[in-house]
């Protein structure tokens, strides 16, 4: 990369599903972006010593550690990256902000609002860089509505609708996954996908009000698992039980007045990993959906009776943002690369010392809605957010 020379040492916690995301994205982003500072791979972190140091090899990391304190610890890295189970976040984000680095981490931000809270104020008091992995955002698709949204061109917003469905708990004999385990997880779809589509709702239309919710456990117990790689996994003839919801629904209300629907299940049969928003405003009307996430779906009022309709936008143009850092026009992207945007963000932030978003903040704004949601099921009423 021509030009740069400042290094930023990368640390990483995590090498499974989203280890390997954060791994392509931070080997992939400076051969297509121009960046002010180069991103060194320096060392991966897992406690399995065998798993981590072919990881380490495979993902292209200079070096490996199984002590995540040791790593935290090391001179040579100046931000850590979170993608550990959810129940280890916040000893690790504290650790890594006392000893002066920046942190990126994964979402759910910690297992509860409390400890998100305590991760955030600990970052500001610090100074350091923090940010949250709402990958999401960072699609060109998903740029291009926030940019329809905030030119005025769909007026008033009246509804947001948001679904995250997957279907890979259908069976039940799919293991007992840390996932479907509250001390680890936190909750199950509501803070695994549920965040997801809160954040983006946040994101694009602004913050919630209130909610109301409920959720359901369709399958209570497991077989426990021998082996887990990803999302599946091989169980044993034991069982044990799960503690946090397959699916979980809710409606709100927003600040600006608009109202929202959103469920999040992983009993979808059929969806494999369907995250999908559609906005109606009173000039229009946009839909994405994630299986088809290189799409936008744009309707407005003002067209000519004759032309009116849904259209598709394919946001593959060089206009459309972080599109043109890839291929030509109409060569599409895929999941992986909103990992490299956001990568990308986060580590020039760090380089310009400039503010960055989504930052912990906005985790402690998605954990508040979250909490919310859970707060009405257990009262059987509306809640406001602002109560948790």
């Amino acid at each position: 990369m021509v030009g740069v020379s400042k290094k930023i040492n990368v640390g990483m916690v995590g090498y499974k599903f989203m280890g390997k995301a954060h791994s392509h994205a931070y080997k992939d982003v400076g051969m297509f972006f121009d960046m002010d500072a180069d991103v060194v791979m320096k060392a991966i972190c897992g406690r399995d010593e065998e798993g981590v140091k072919a990881a380490a090899a495979k993902f292209g990391w200079e070096s490996y550690e199984t002590d995540w304190r040791k790593l935290v610890a090391r001179d040579d890295i100046d931000f850590i990256d979170i993608n550990a189970p959810s129940d280890a976040h916040k000893e690790i984000a504290l650790e890594a902000i006392a000893a002066g680095k920046h942190v990126f981490c994964e979402k759910p931000l910690a297992l509860n609002l409390s400890d998100a809270r305590e991760m955030l104020d600990a970052a500001e008091k610090a100074g350091v860089k923090h940010g949250i992995c709402f990958n999401y955002r960072f699609l060109p698709a998903v740029q291009l509505a926030k940019s329809i949204i905030d030119s005025g061109k769909l007026g008033e917003i009246h509804h947001y609708r948001a679904t995250y469905l997957q279907d890979w708990l259908v069976d039940p004999e799919t293991p007992l996954a840390w996932r479907l385990k509250k001390e680890v997880a936190g909750s199950g779809a509501h803070g695994d996908i549920n965040a997801h589509s809160i954040d983006l709702a946040r994101f694009l239309i602004g913050e919630f009000d209130r909610v109301v919710g409920h959720n359901r456990t369709f399958v209570k117990e497991r077989p426990i698992p021998v082996s887990t790689s990803g999302l599946s996994g091989v169980g044993s003839s034991e069982k044990g039980e799960v503690t946090v919801d397959d699916a979980t629904a809710f409606l709100a209300d927003f600040k600006n007045g608009a109202m929202g629907i959103f469920v999040a299940s992983r009993f979808a049969t059929g969806r494999k990993n369907a995250n999908t928003f559609e906005i109606h405003g009173s000039k229009g009307t946009i839909r994405w959906d994630l299986e088809r996430l290189n799409e936008l779906e744009v309707y407005f009022r003002e067209d000519e009776p004759e032309l009116a309709g849904f259209r598709r936008i394919l946001a593959t143009e060089p206009q459309h943002k972080y599109a043109g850092n890839w291929w030509p026009t109409g060569h599409i992207i895929g999941y992986e690369h909103g990992f490299v945007h956001i990568v990308y963000e986060f580590v020039q932030h760090i380089a310009a010392n400039s503010p960055f978003a989504p930052t912990f903040l906005d985790g402690v704004r998605c954990q508040e809605v979250l909490e919310a949601v859970d707060l009405s099921i257990e009262r059987g009423t509306w809640v406001s957010v602002e109560e948790v």
